[in-house]
């Protein structure tokens, strides 16, 4: 009888849990996010691919309005884009972007040594700031090495400002500040106009001082040897 009530216990409890799992987006996005085998292309807390951008800051620096859009359909958003539109259907989708909507780099921040803290990257600023601009994913607004080129809606030119040429209208000290306090509200090309999807958020709220002087240290390296056009 001890037995048959231990076993019973067991699968009422086994039970729960998975009513539990299957009533929660979060826990049903990450699902998704499994079965779609996503880590294959995006990292996570340090585990999957680099063809695409570093996910585990995703939910802090895209709104779930955004995320739902792109996954909606990448190529509307991004013609040239490389992500393939996987047609999920709506509650599928909801729940994915549940799940990333809770990414927002605990995983990075909460580790003893942050990936941008390895030996490697000790005595050079700039390799650090690389390593930095990519973990956080300002390459998911950026593009990479800061050439921009990325849509966004309803901005001054439809596009997030490329970073190549930045230190040619701010010093060091403004690029550092105005990463850390973001920028909430793009100007708008259309003052009455829906709001841009895509900002920059304070990294105040997630990274120090020091390792945004060396993200400037890395956009400042950016500069072409002869340049002009664009500015930040």
């Amino acid at each position: 009888m001890r037995i048959r009530n231990a076993l019973l216990f067991a699968f009422v409890s086994a039970f729960c849990a998975c009513a539990q799992a299957h009533n929660d987006p979060v826990a049903r996005g990450r699902a998704v996010f499994a079965s779609y085998d996503c880590k294959k292309c995006h990292m996570v807390a340090g585990v999957g691919g680099t063809l695409g951008p570093d996910l585990t800051f995703v939910g802090f620096r895209k709104d779930p309005e955004f995320l739902d859009t792109w996954l909606k359909a990448p190529g509307a958003w991004k013609a040239d884009v490389s992500m393939p539109n996987f047609h999920f259907q709506p509650q599928v989708r909801a729940d994915l972007v549940a799940y990333l909507a809770t990414l927002k780099g605990d995983a990075y921040l909460s580790s003893p040594r942050r990936p941008w803290d390895a030996p490697e990257f000790a005595a050079d600023p700039v390799k650090r700031g690389a390593e930095i601009y990519r973990r956080v994913g300002c390459i998911s607004c950026h593009n990479k090495a800061g050439k921009g080129g990325y849509p966004n809606n309803n901005v001054v030119g439809g596009l997030v400002p490329a970073l190549v040429n930045v230190s040619d209208g701010f010093t060091k000290e403004e690029v550092v500040k105005k990463v850390l306090e973001g920028v909430r509200h793009p100007v708008k090309q259309d003052a009455g106009g829906p709001e841009p999807l895509l900002y920059m958020p304070k990294w105040e709220e997630k990274l120090k001082k020091d390792e945004v002087e060396v993200v400037a240290e890395y956009l400042f390296s950016l500069k072409p040897k002869t340049s002009g056009g664009d500015s930040w």
